[in-house]
């Protein structure tokens, strides 16, 4: 009548491992983002008392705790792998967290602000900025994309946070988007120069704005608050640079490219997101 006690230090060993990998990994994300609060206060732990109160409760003595640790140990200096996997895994657990209250807010647009079907049943949401060098670099991956993945809606939020333009940009991106050229404008200011009041002019009039209701429009209160939202949301997800992106439970930084935009999107599309 072995197998119980066997088995029940068996789980208790495999728990051990599991505690132990998902602590480092909780350190490796922590430090990987020393700049960041990426909570109010580190995860619940044992205390040394309670954790030798549960292991005698199990019928482990301190001596096989001992031999347990070091098997722990050994595991992790011959399969090092395990705590890289298991930090990507705790940061795609946070970003999910973070991203389950908000995507109903993510997914919907800007009326007019979004790229590819506007009907699309699968989004990628991407936070830009005209201003950004690694945004206007990752148009051509997002065409791509688009042209790869029929019912892909891609909503645009603006992030003017780069430059002193970028805010005057934005808010025409805005106002193209009430006339529906949006899509003509983003890739007119792309294809031009840094924004500029002449640079902006031009990418209005080359996607054929109304430039009085464009004006008028750019300056309105619901255009600043869209933008406050958007403002709001990078803050709430821990973005703090652009391009950023979202597929589904998936929050991705920077100009990625476009195989793992891809590959976040096939994902999503197996989960069905």
């Amino acid at each position: 009548m072995t197998a119980v006690p066997e088995r029940r230090s068996f789980l208790i060993l495999l728990g051990l491992v599991a505690a132990v990998a998902a602590a480092l990994a909780w350190w490796v994300v922590a430090s990987r983002r020393a700049t960041q609060e990426i909570a109010s206060s580190a995860p619940g732990e044992m205390t040394q008392a309670q954790l030798t109160k549960a292991l005698s409760d199990a019928g482990i003595d301190p001596a096989q705790r001992v031999a347990i640790e070091g098997l722990v140990r050994q595991t992790l200096i011959d399969h090092p792998e395990i705590l890289s996997e298991a930090a990507q895994a705790l940061e795609a657990r946070e970003s999910a967290s973070r991203l389950a209250p908000l995507r109903g807010a993510l997914e919907t647009p800007f009326p007019g602000a979004v790229l590819g079907n506007p009907q699309g049943k699968q989004t990628l949401v991407e936070f830009t900025d005209f201003a950004c060098t690694f945004c206007r670099a990752s148009v051509a991956e997002v065409e791509a994309l688009v042209a790869a993945n029929p019912d892909l809606r891609v909503v645009v939020r603006e992030l003017p946070i780069i430059s002193e333009q970028s805010l005057p940009a934005a808010r025409m991106g805005l106002a193209a988007a009430a006339q529906g050229k949006y899509a003509a404008f983003h890739k007119a200011m792309f294809s031009g120069e840094s924004p500029s009041p002449a640079s902006i002019a031009a990418a209005a009039a080359k996607a054929g704005l109304d430039m009085t209701a464009a004006r008028a429009f750019a300056a309105r209160p619901d255009t600043t608050t869209e933008l406050q939202r958007n403002l709001a949301l990078a803050r709430q997800l821990g973005i703090s640079g652009t391009p950023a992106w979202v597929v589904g439970d998936q929050l991705l930084s920077g100009a990625v490219g476009r195989d793992r935009l891809q590959e976040a999107l096939t994902a999503g599309k197996a989960k069905g997101a």
